[in-house]
Formats: C-alpha cells, sequence, structure tokens
C-alpha cells in the first residue's frame, strides 16, 4: 500500500510528540565547544528551570545522553547493590521493561503482576512493606504513567503508605509520559528518584534521560555496588557543577529543551496540566461516544497523556494502524505485547489543541470503519466538539 504523502502526517501516538516550531529551529544551531569557560551559560540555567517542572527545590538534576530507559539504569546502577531487595510492579509494557532491567542487574525484586489495565497495587504494596520489619526492602518501584495501557496511577498514596510504616525504602518513579505534562509533585510526595525522557512532555527529539534525585537518595549512593560509568551521578555532579560534563553532551538538544522550558513557562505549567486534562476528556468521550471501551479499567486511573482503546475481538488494531498510516497519513500508537492487536493508542501530550484532537478522532474513525468496526461516523468526533464547547462555556462563565 502506498502512502499518502500530502500535507503533514498526524502524529498521534504517545511519544516522540509533536515539536512546536519555536522549539524545531532552536536546535537548527552550528556546534559549539562544549569545553568553552561559558557553556555553563546555557547549561546551568537548565538544570534550575527542569527543578520548576519536576516541582523541587533540593534534588539534583542530571541530563544524560539517552532515552527514559538509560534514566531507569541510572537509577538502578547508582543507588542499589546486588541481591538487595526491592518492590516492583508490573501492569504494562514499560513497567514490565524496569523490572526485568532491575533483574537483569541481580536485584530481589519482590515483583507484583497486576492485570494490565489496573494501576499500581497500593494495598499490595502496604501488604508487603508491613511484613518489612527489618527494612530489608532499599526501594520501592512505581510507574507513573503506563504509557502501554492508557493508566495513570496515585505517587502520593505510595508516600503515605510509607511514612505512615516510617519505612525508609527510596520512592522510585518513571515519569517518562508524565513530567511535564501531567501534575507531578516531586518534594511534596517525597519521591526520591524520578525519570523522564526529552521526547514526551518536553516536546524535543529522543536524546535526553532527564533524572532529578533527591538528597536522601544521593547520600545513598556511596553504598551501592553496581557498576556505572557512562551513568555515574558522581562523574557528572563533578563537572555539573560549572554546567560541563564528563564526555561530550547533546549540545543542540540543550538548545531546545531551552525553548522547551520557555514554551512550557509562557504558557504556565499548571496551564499545561489543566489543557492534557481538557484534551483527555474529550478524547474519553469520543470513544465512548464509539462504543468502545478503554483498557484503562477504573476511570481514577485513566491517563490524560495516552489513551488505549480496546478493539472488538475479531478486528486486529495493526490494521486499524495501517489504514490510518497508509490511507489517512495519521500515525497512531500500536498495541504492546500483552494487548498487541487488541488495542491502539491515541497520544494526547505535548505541543497539541482541540483542532488537532479533533483530527485525530476523525481520522481514526475512518480506519476502523475500513477496518469492519461498525461505528458511526463522526459520532466521537462531534463527542469531543461538545466537550470543547462546554468546556469554553464553563470557562467563559467562571471568568
Amino acid at each position: 500500500m502506498m502512502k499518502n504523502t500530502n500535507g503533514k502526517t498526524g502524529l498521534f501516538i504517545p511519544g516522540p510528540t509533536n515539536i512546536p516550531d519555536c522549539v524545531r529551529q532552536a536546535l537548527n544551531v552550528p556546534m559549539q565547544d562544549m569545553r568553552a569557560p561559558d557553556f555553563g551559560d546555557l547549561t546551568l540555567p537548565l538544570f534550575a528551570d527542569l527543578k520548576k517542572v519536576f516541582k523541587t527545590e533540593t534534588a539534583e538534576v542530571f541530563m544524560f545522553p539517552g532515552s527514559g530507559t538509560a534514566g531507569w539504569e541510572s537509577c538502578l546502577s547508582n543507588l542499589f547493590s546486588s541481591g538487595e531487595k526491592v518492590l516492583m510492579s508490573s501492569f504494562g509494557q514499560f513497567s514490565m521493561l524496569w523490572v526485568d532491567m532491575a533483574q537483569r542487574f541481580g536485584l530481589n525484586v519482590h515483583h507484583c503482576e497486576v492485570e494490565w489495565g489496573l494501576g499500581i497495587p497500593h494495598e499490595e504494596y502496604r501488604q508487603i512493606l508491613e511484613k518489612d520489619t527489618n527494612h530489608e526492602i532499599k526501594g520501592v518501584f512505581a510507574c507513573h504513567n503506563e504509557t502501554a495501557t492508557g493508566v495513570a496511577s496515585d505517587i502520593g498514596a505510595i508516600r503515605s503508605i510509607l511514612d505512615e510504616l516510617g519505612h525508609p525504602a527510596l520512592l522510585c518513579v518513571d515519569g517518562v509520559s508524565s513530567i511535564g505534562s501531567l501534575d507531578f509533585r516531586m518534594d511534596e510526595w517525597g519521591v526520591d528518584v524520578v525519570v523522564s525522557g526529552s521526547q514526551k512532555g518536553f516536546m524535543l527529539p529522543t536524546g535526553l534521560a532527564i533524572v532529578a534525585v533527591s538528597q536522601k537518595a544521593m547520600e545513598m549512593r556511596g553504598e551501592a555496588n553496581l557498576p556505572r560509568t557512562f551513568l555515574s551521578y558522581d562523574d557528572m555532579m563533578k563537572t555539573n557543577v560549572t554546567g560541563h560534563f564528563p564526555y561530550t553532551p547533546a549540545t543542540q538538544l540543550f538548545h531546545g529543551l531551552r525553548a522547551s522550558l520557555d514554551f512550557i513557562f509562557e504558557e504556565g505549567l499548571e496551564n499545561v496540566i489543566a489543557r492534557h486534562t481538557r484534551l483527555a476528556h474529550a478524547v474519553r468521550a469520543g470513544v465512548h461516544a464509539w462504543g468502545l471501551e478503554l483498557c484503562a479499567k477504573e476511570s481514577e486511573n485513566y491517563s490524560d497523556t495516552v489513551s488505549a482503546i480496546v478493539v472488538p475481538a475479531h478486528i486486529d488494531s495493526a490494521e486499524v494502524l495501517k489504514t490510518a498510516y497508509y490511507k489517512y497519513n495519521m500515525s497512531l500508537g500500536a498495541g504492546l505485547n500483552k494487548v498487541a492487536g487488541k488495542v491502539f493508542r491515541i497520544g494526547h501530550l505535548g505541543d497539541l489543541n482541540e483542532i488537532m484532537i479533533v483530527q485525530a478522532l476523525a481520522g481514526a474513525e475512518m480506519a476502523m470503519r475500513d477496518c469492519g468496526i461498525n461505528i458511526e461516523l463522526g459520532s466521537g468526533v462531534a463527542a469531543a466538539q461538545e466537550t470543547f464547547i462546554d468546556q469554553t462555556a464553563a470557562a467563559s462563565i467562571a471568568a
């Protein structure tokens, strides 16, 4: 099948996300000397402003050349030792991969396997931590937003459990598809490590693993015995203090990040979060108007950055993706692993607005109808439009 190449490809995957023109243009700069004495003029303000996005005043921020996976590895290798006990859960592709990484590093993983479509098993975590009276569990891991299933979980609730039990384990969070898009409060929630990536809410190409580490976690790194070199927090800190790096950094991405942060702050971080909630409500209204279900099973866990939509049992969702891509020049997210062929995903994070959401729903409707899914054309689009109109009217009344 030949791809329709007219116009721009509609990009509605949950990352990489659309890049604003100002950010894309900021990336187009000549190469520069990363060891120049004034290089810190670019990078030091980035470290400071990233703290505002993570909502932390005291954490150390690191920018590694890599994806979110590199950030996961930095957390494990810098803060834990082989054989140490950690508490983890998997309920989607990415939470599962972090568990797999920890097991490969030789950590003793207490693995809570959860049905895909549900979130972090808070009560199970509580029961396990209650029994750990000797505090052998050194880390509690949580995926804030499971991209594969469109499930967001309550991180603050995990901190409450740890505090109620007086448990000293580090709280380590995957925020790759939530930071810069969903409400996240590192200091308030007592998060010790949070991992993010440049290609999601920061609206950049893939290439930066952006990690924030609490002072409590930094003080514990000397006890960890896992090997690390490229992802060493110690090596980074020695040079980051002047805005430099222990090896050649992703300089052009730093210029893009500067523009991205300015873009976020101009809109206002709280407004960015509210916009993601508004767009997500419209997508979910469209899905329900189609008569379809979300992979996320409980409304309190619906993600505001990505929706995974379950197709009828006789349909292969991969065909919906192919049709959307080749016939309508639009990219939707694939179902991964256990939900491969069963769901397709609409990413609604980053540089998006109401009209773009309507475009995504319209394209998905046509692709689904072409693949034999019996939906009424325009139903999801109309439901989203009504949501946007209602929201606009409510905002006008409130003003």
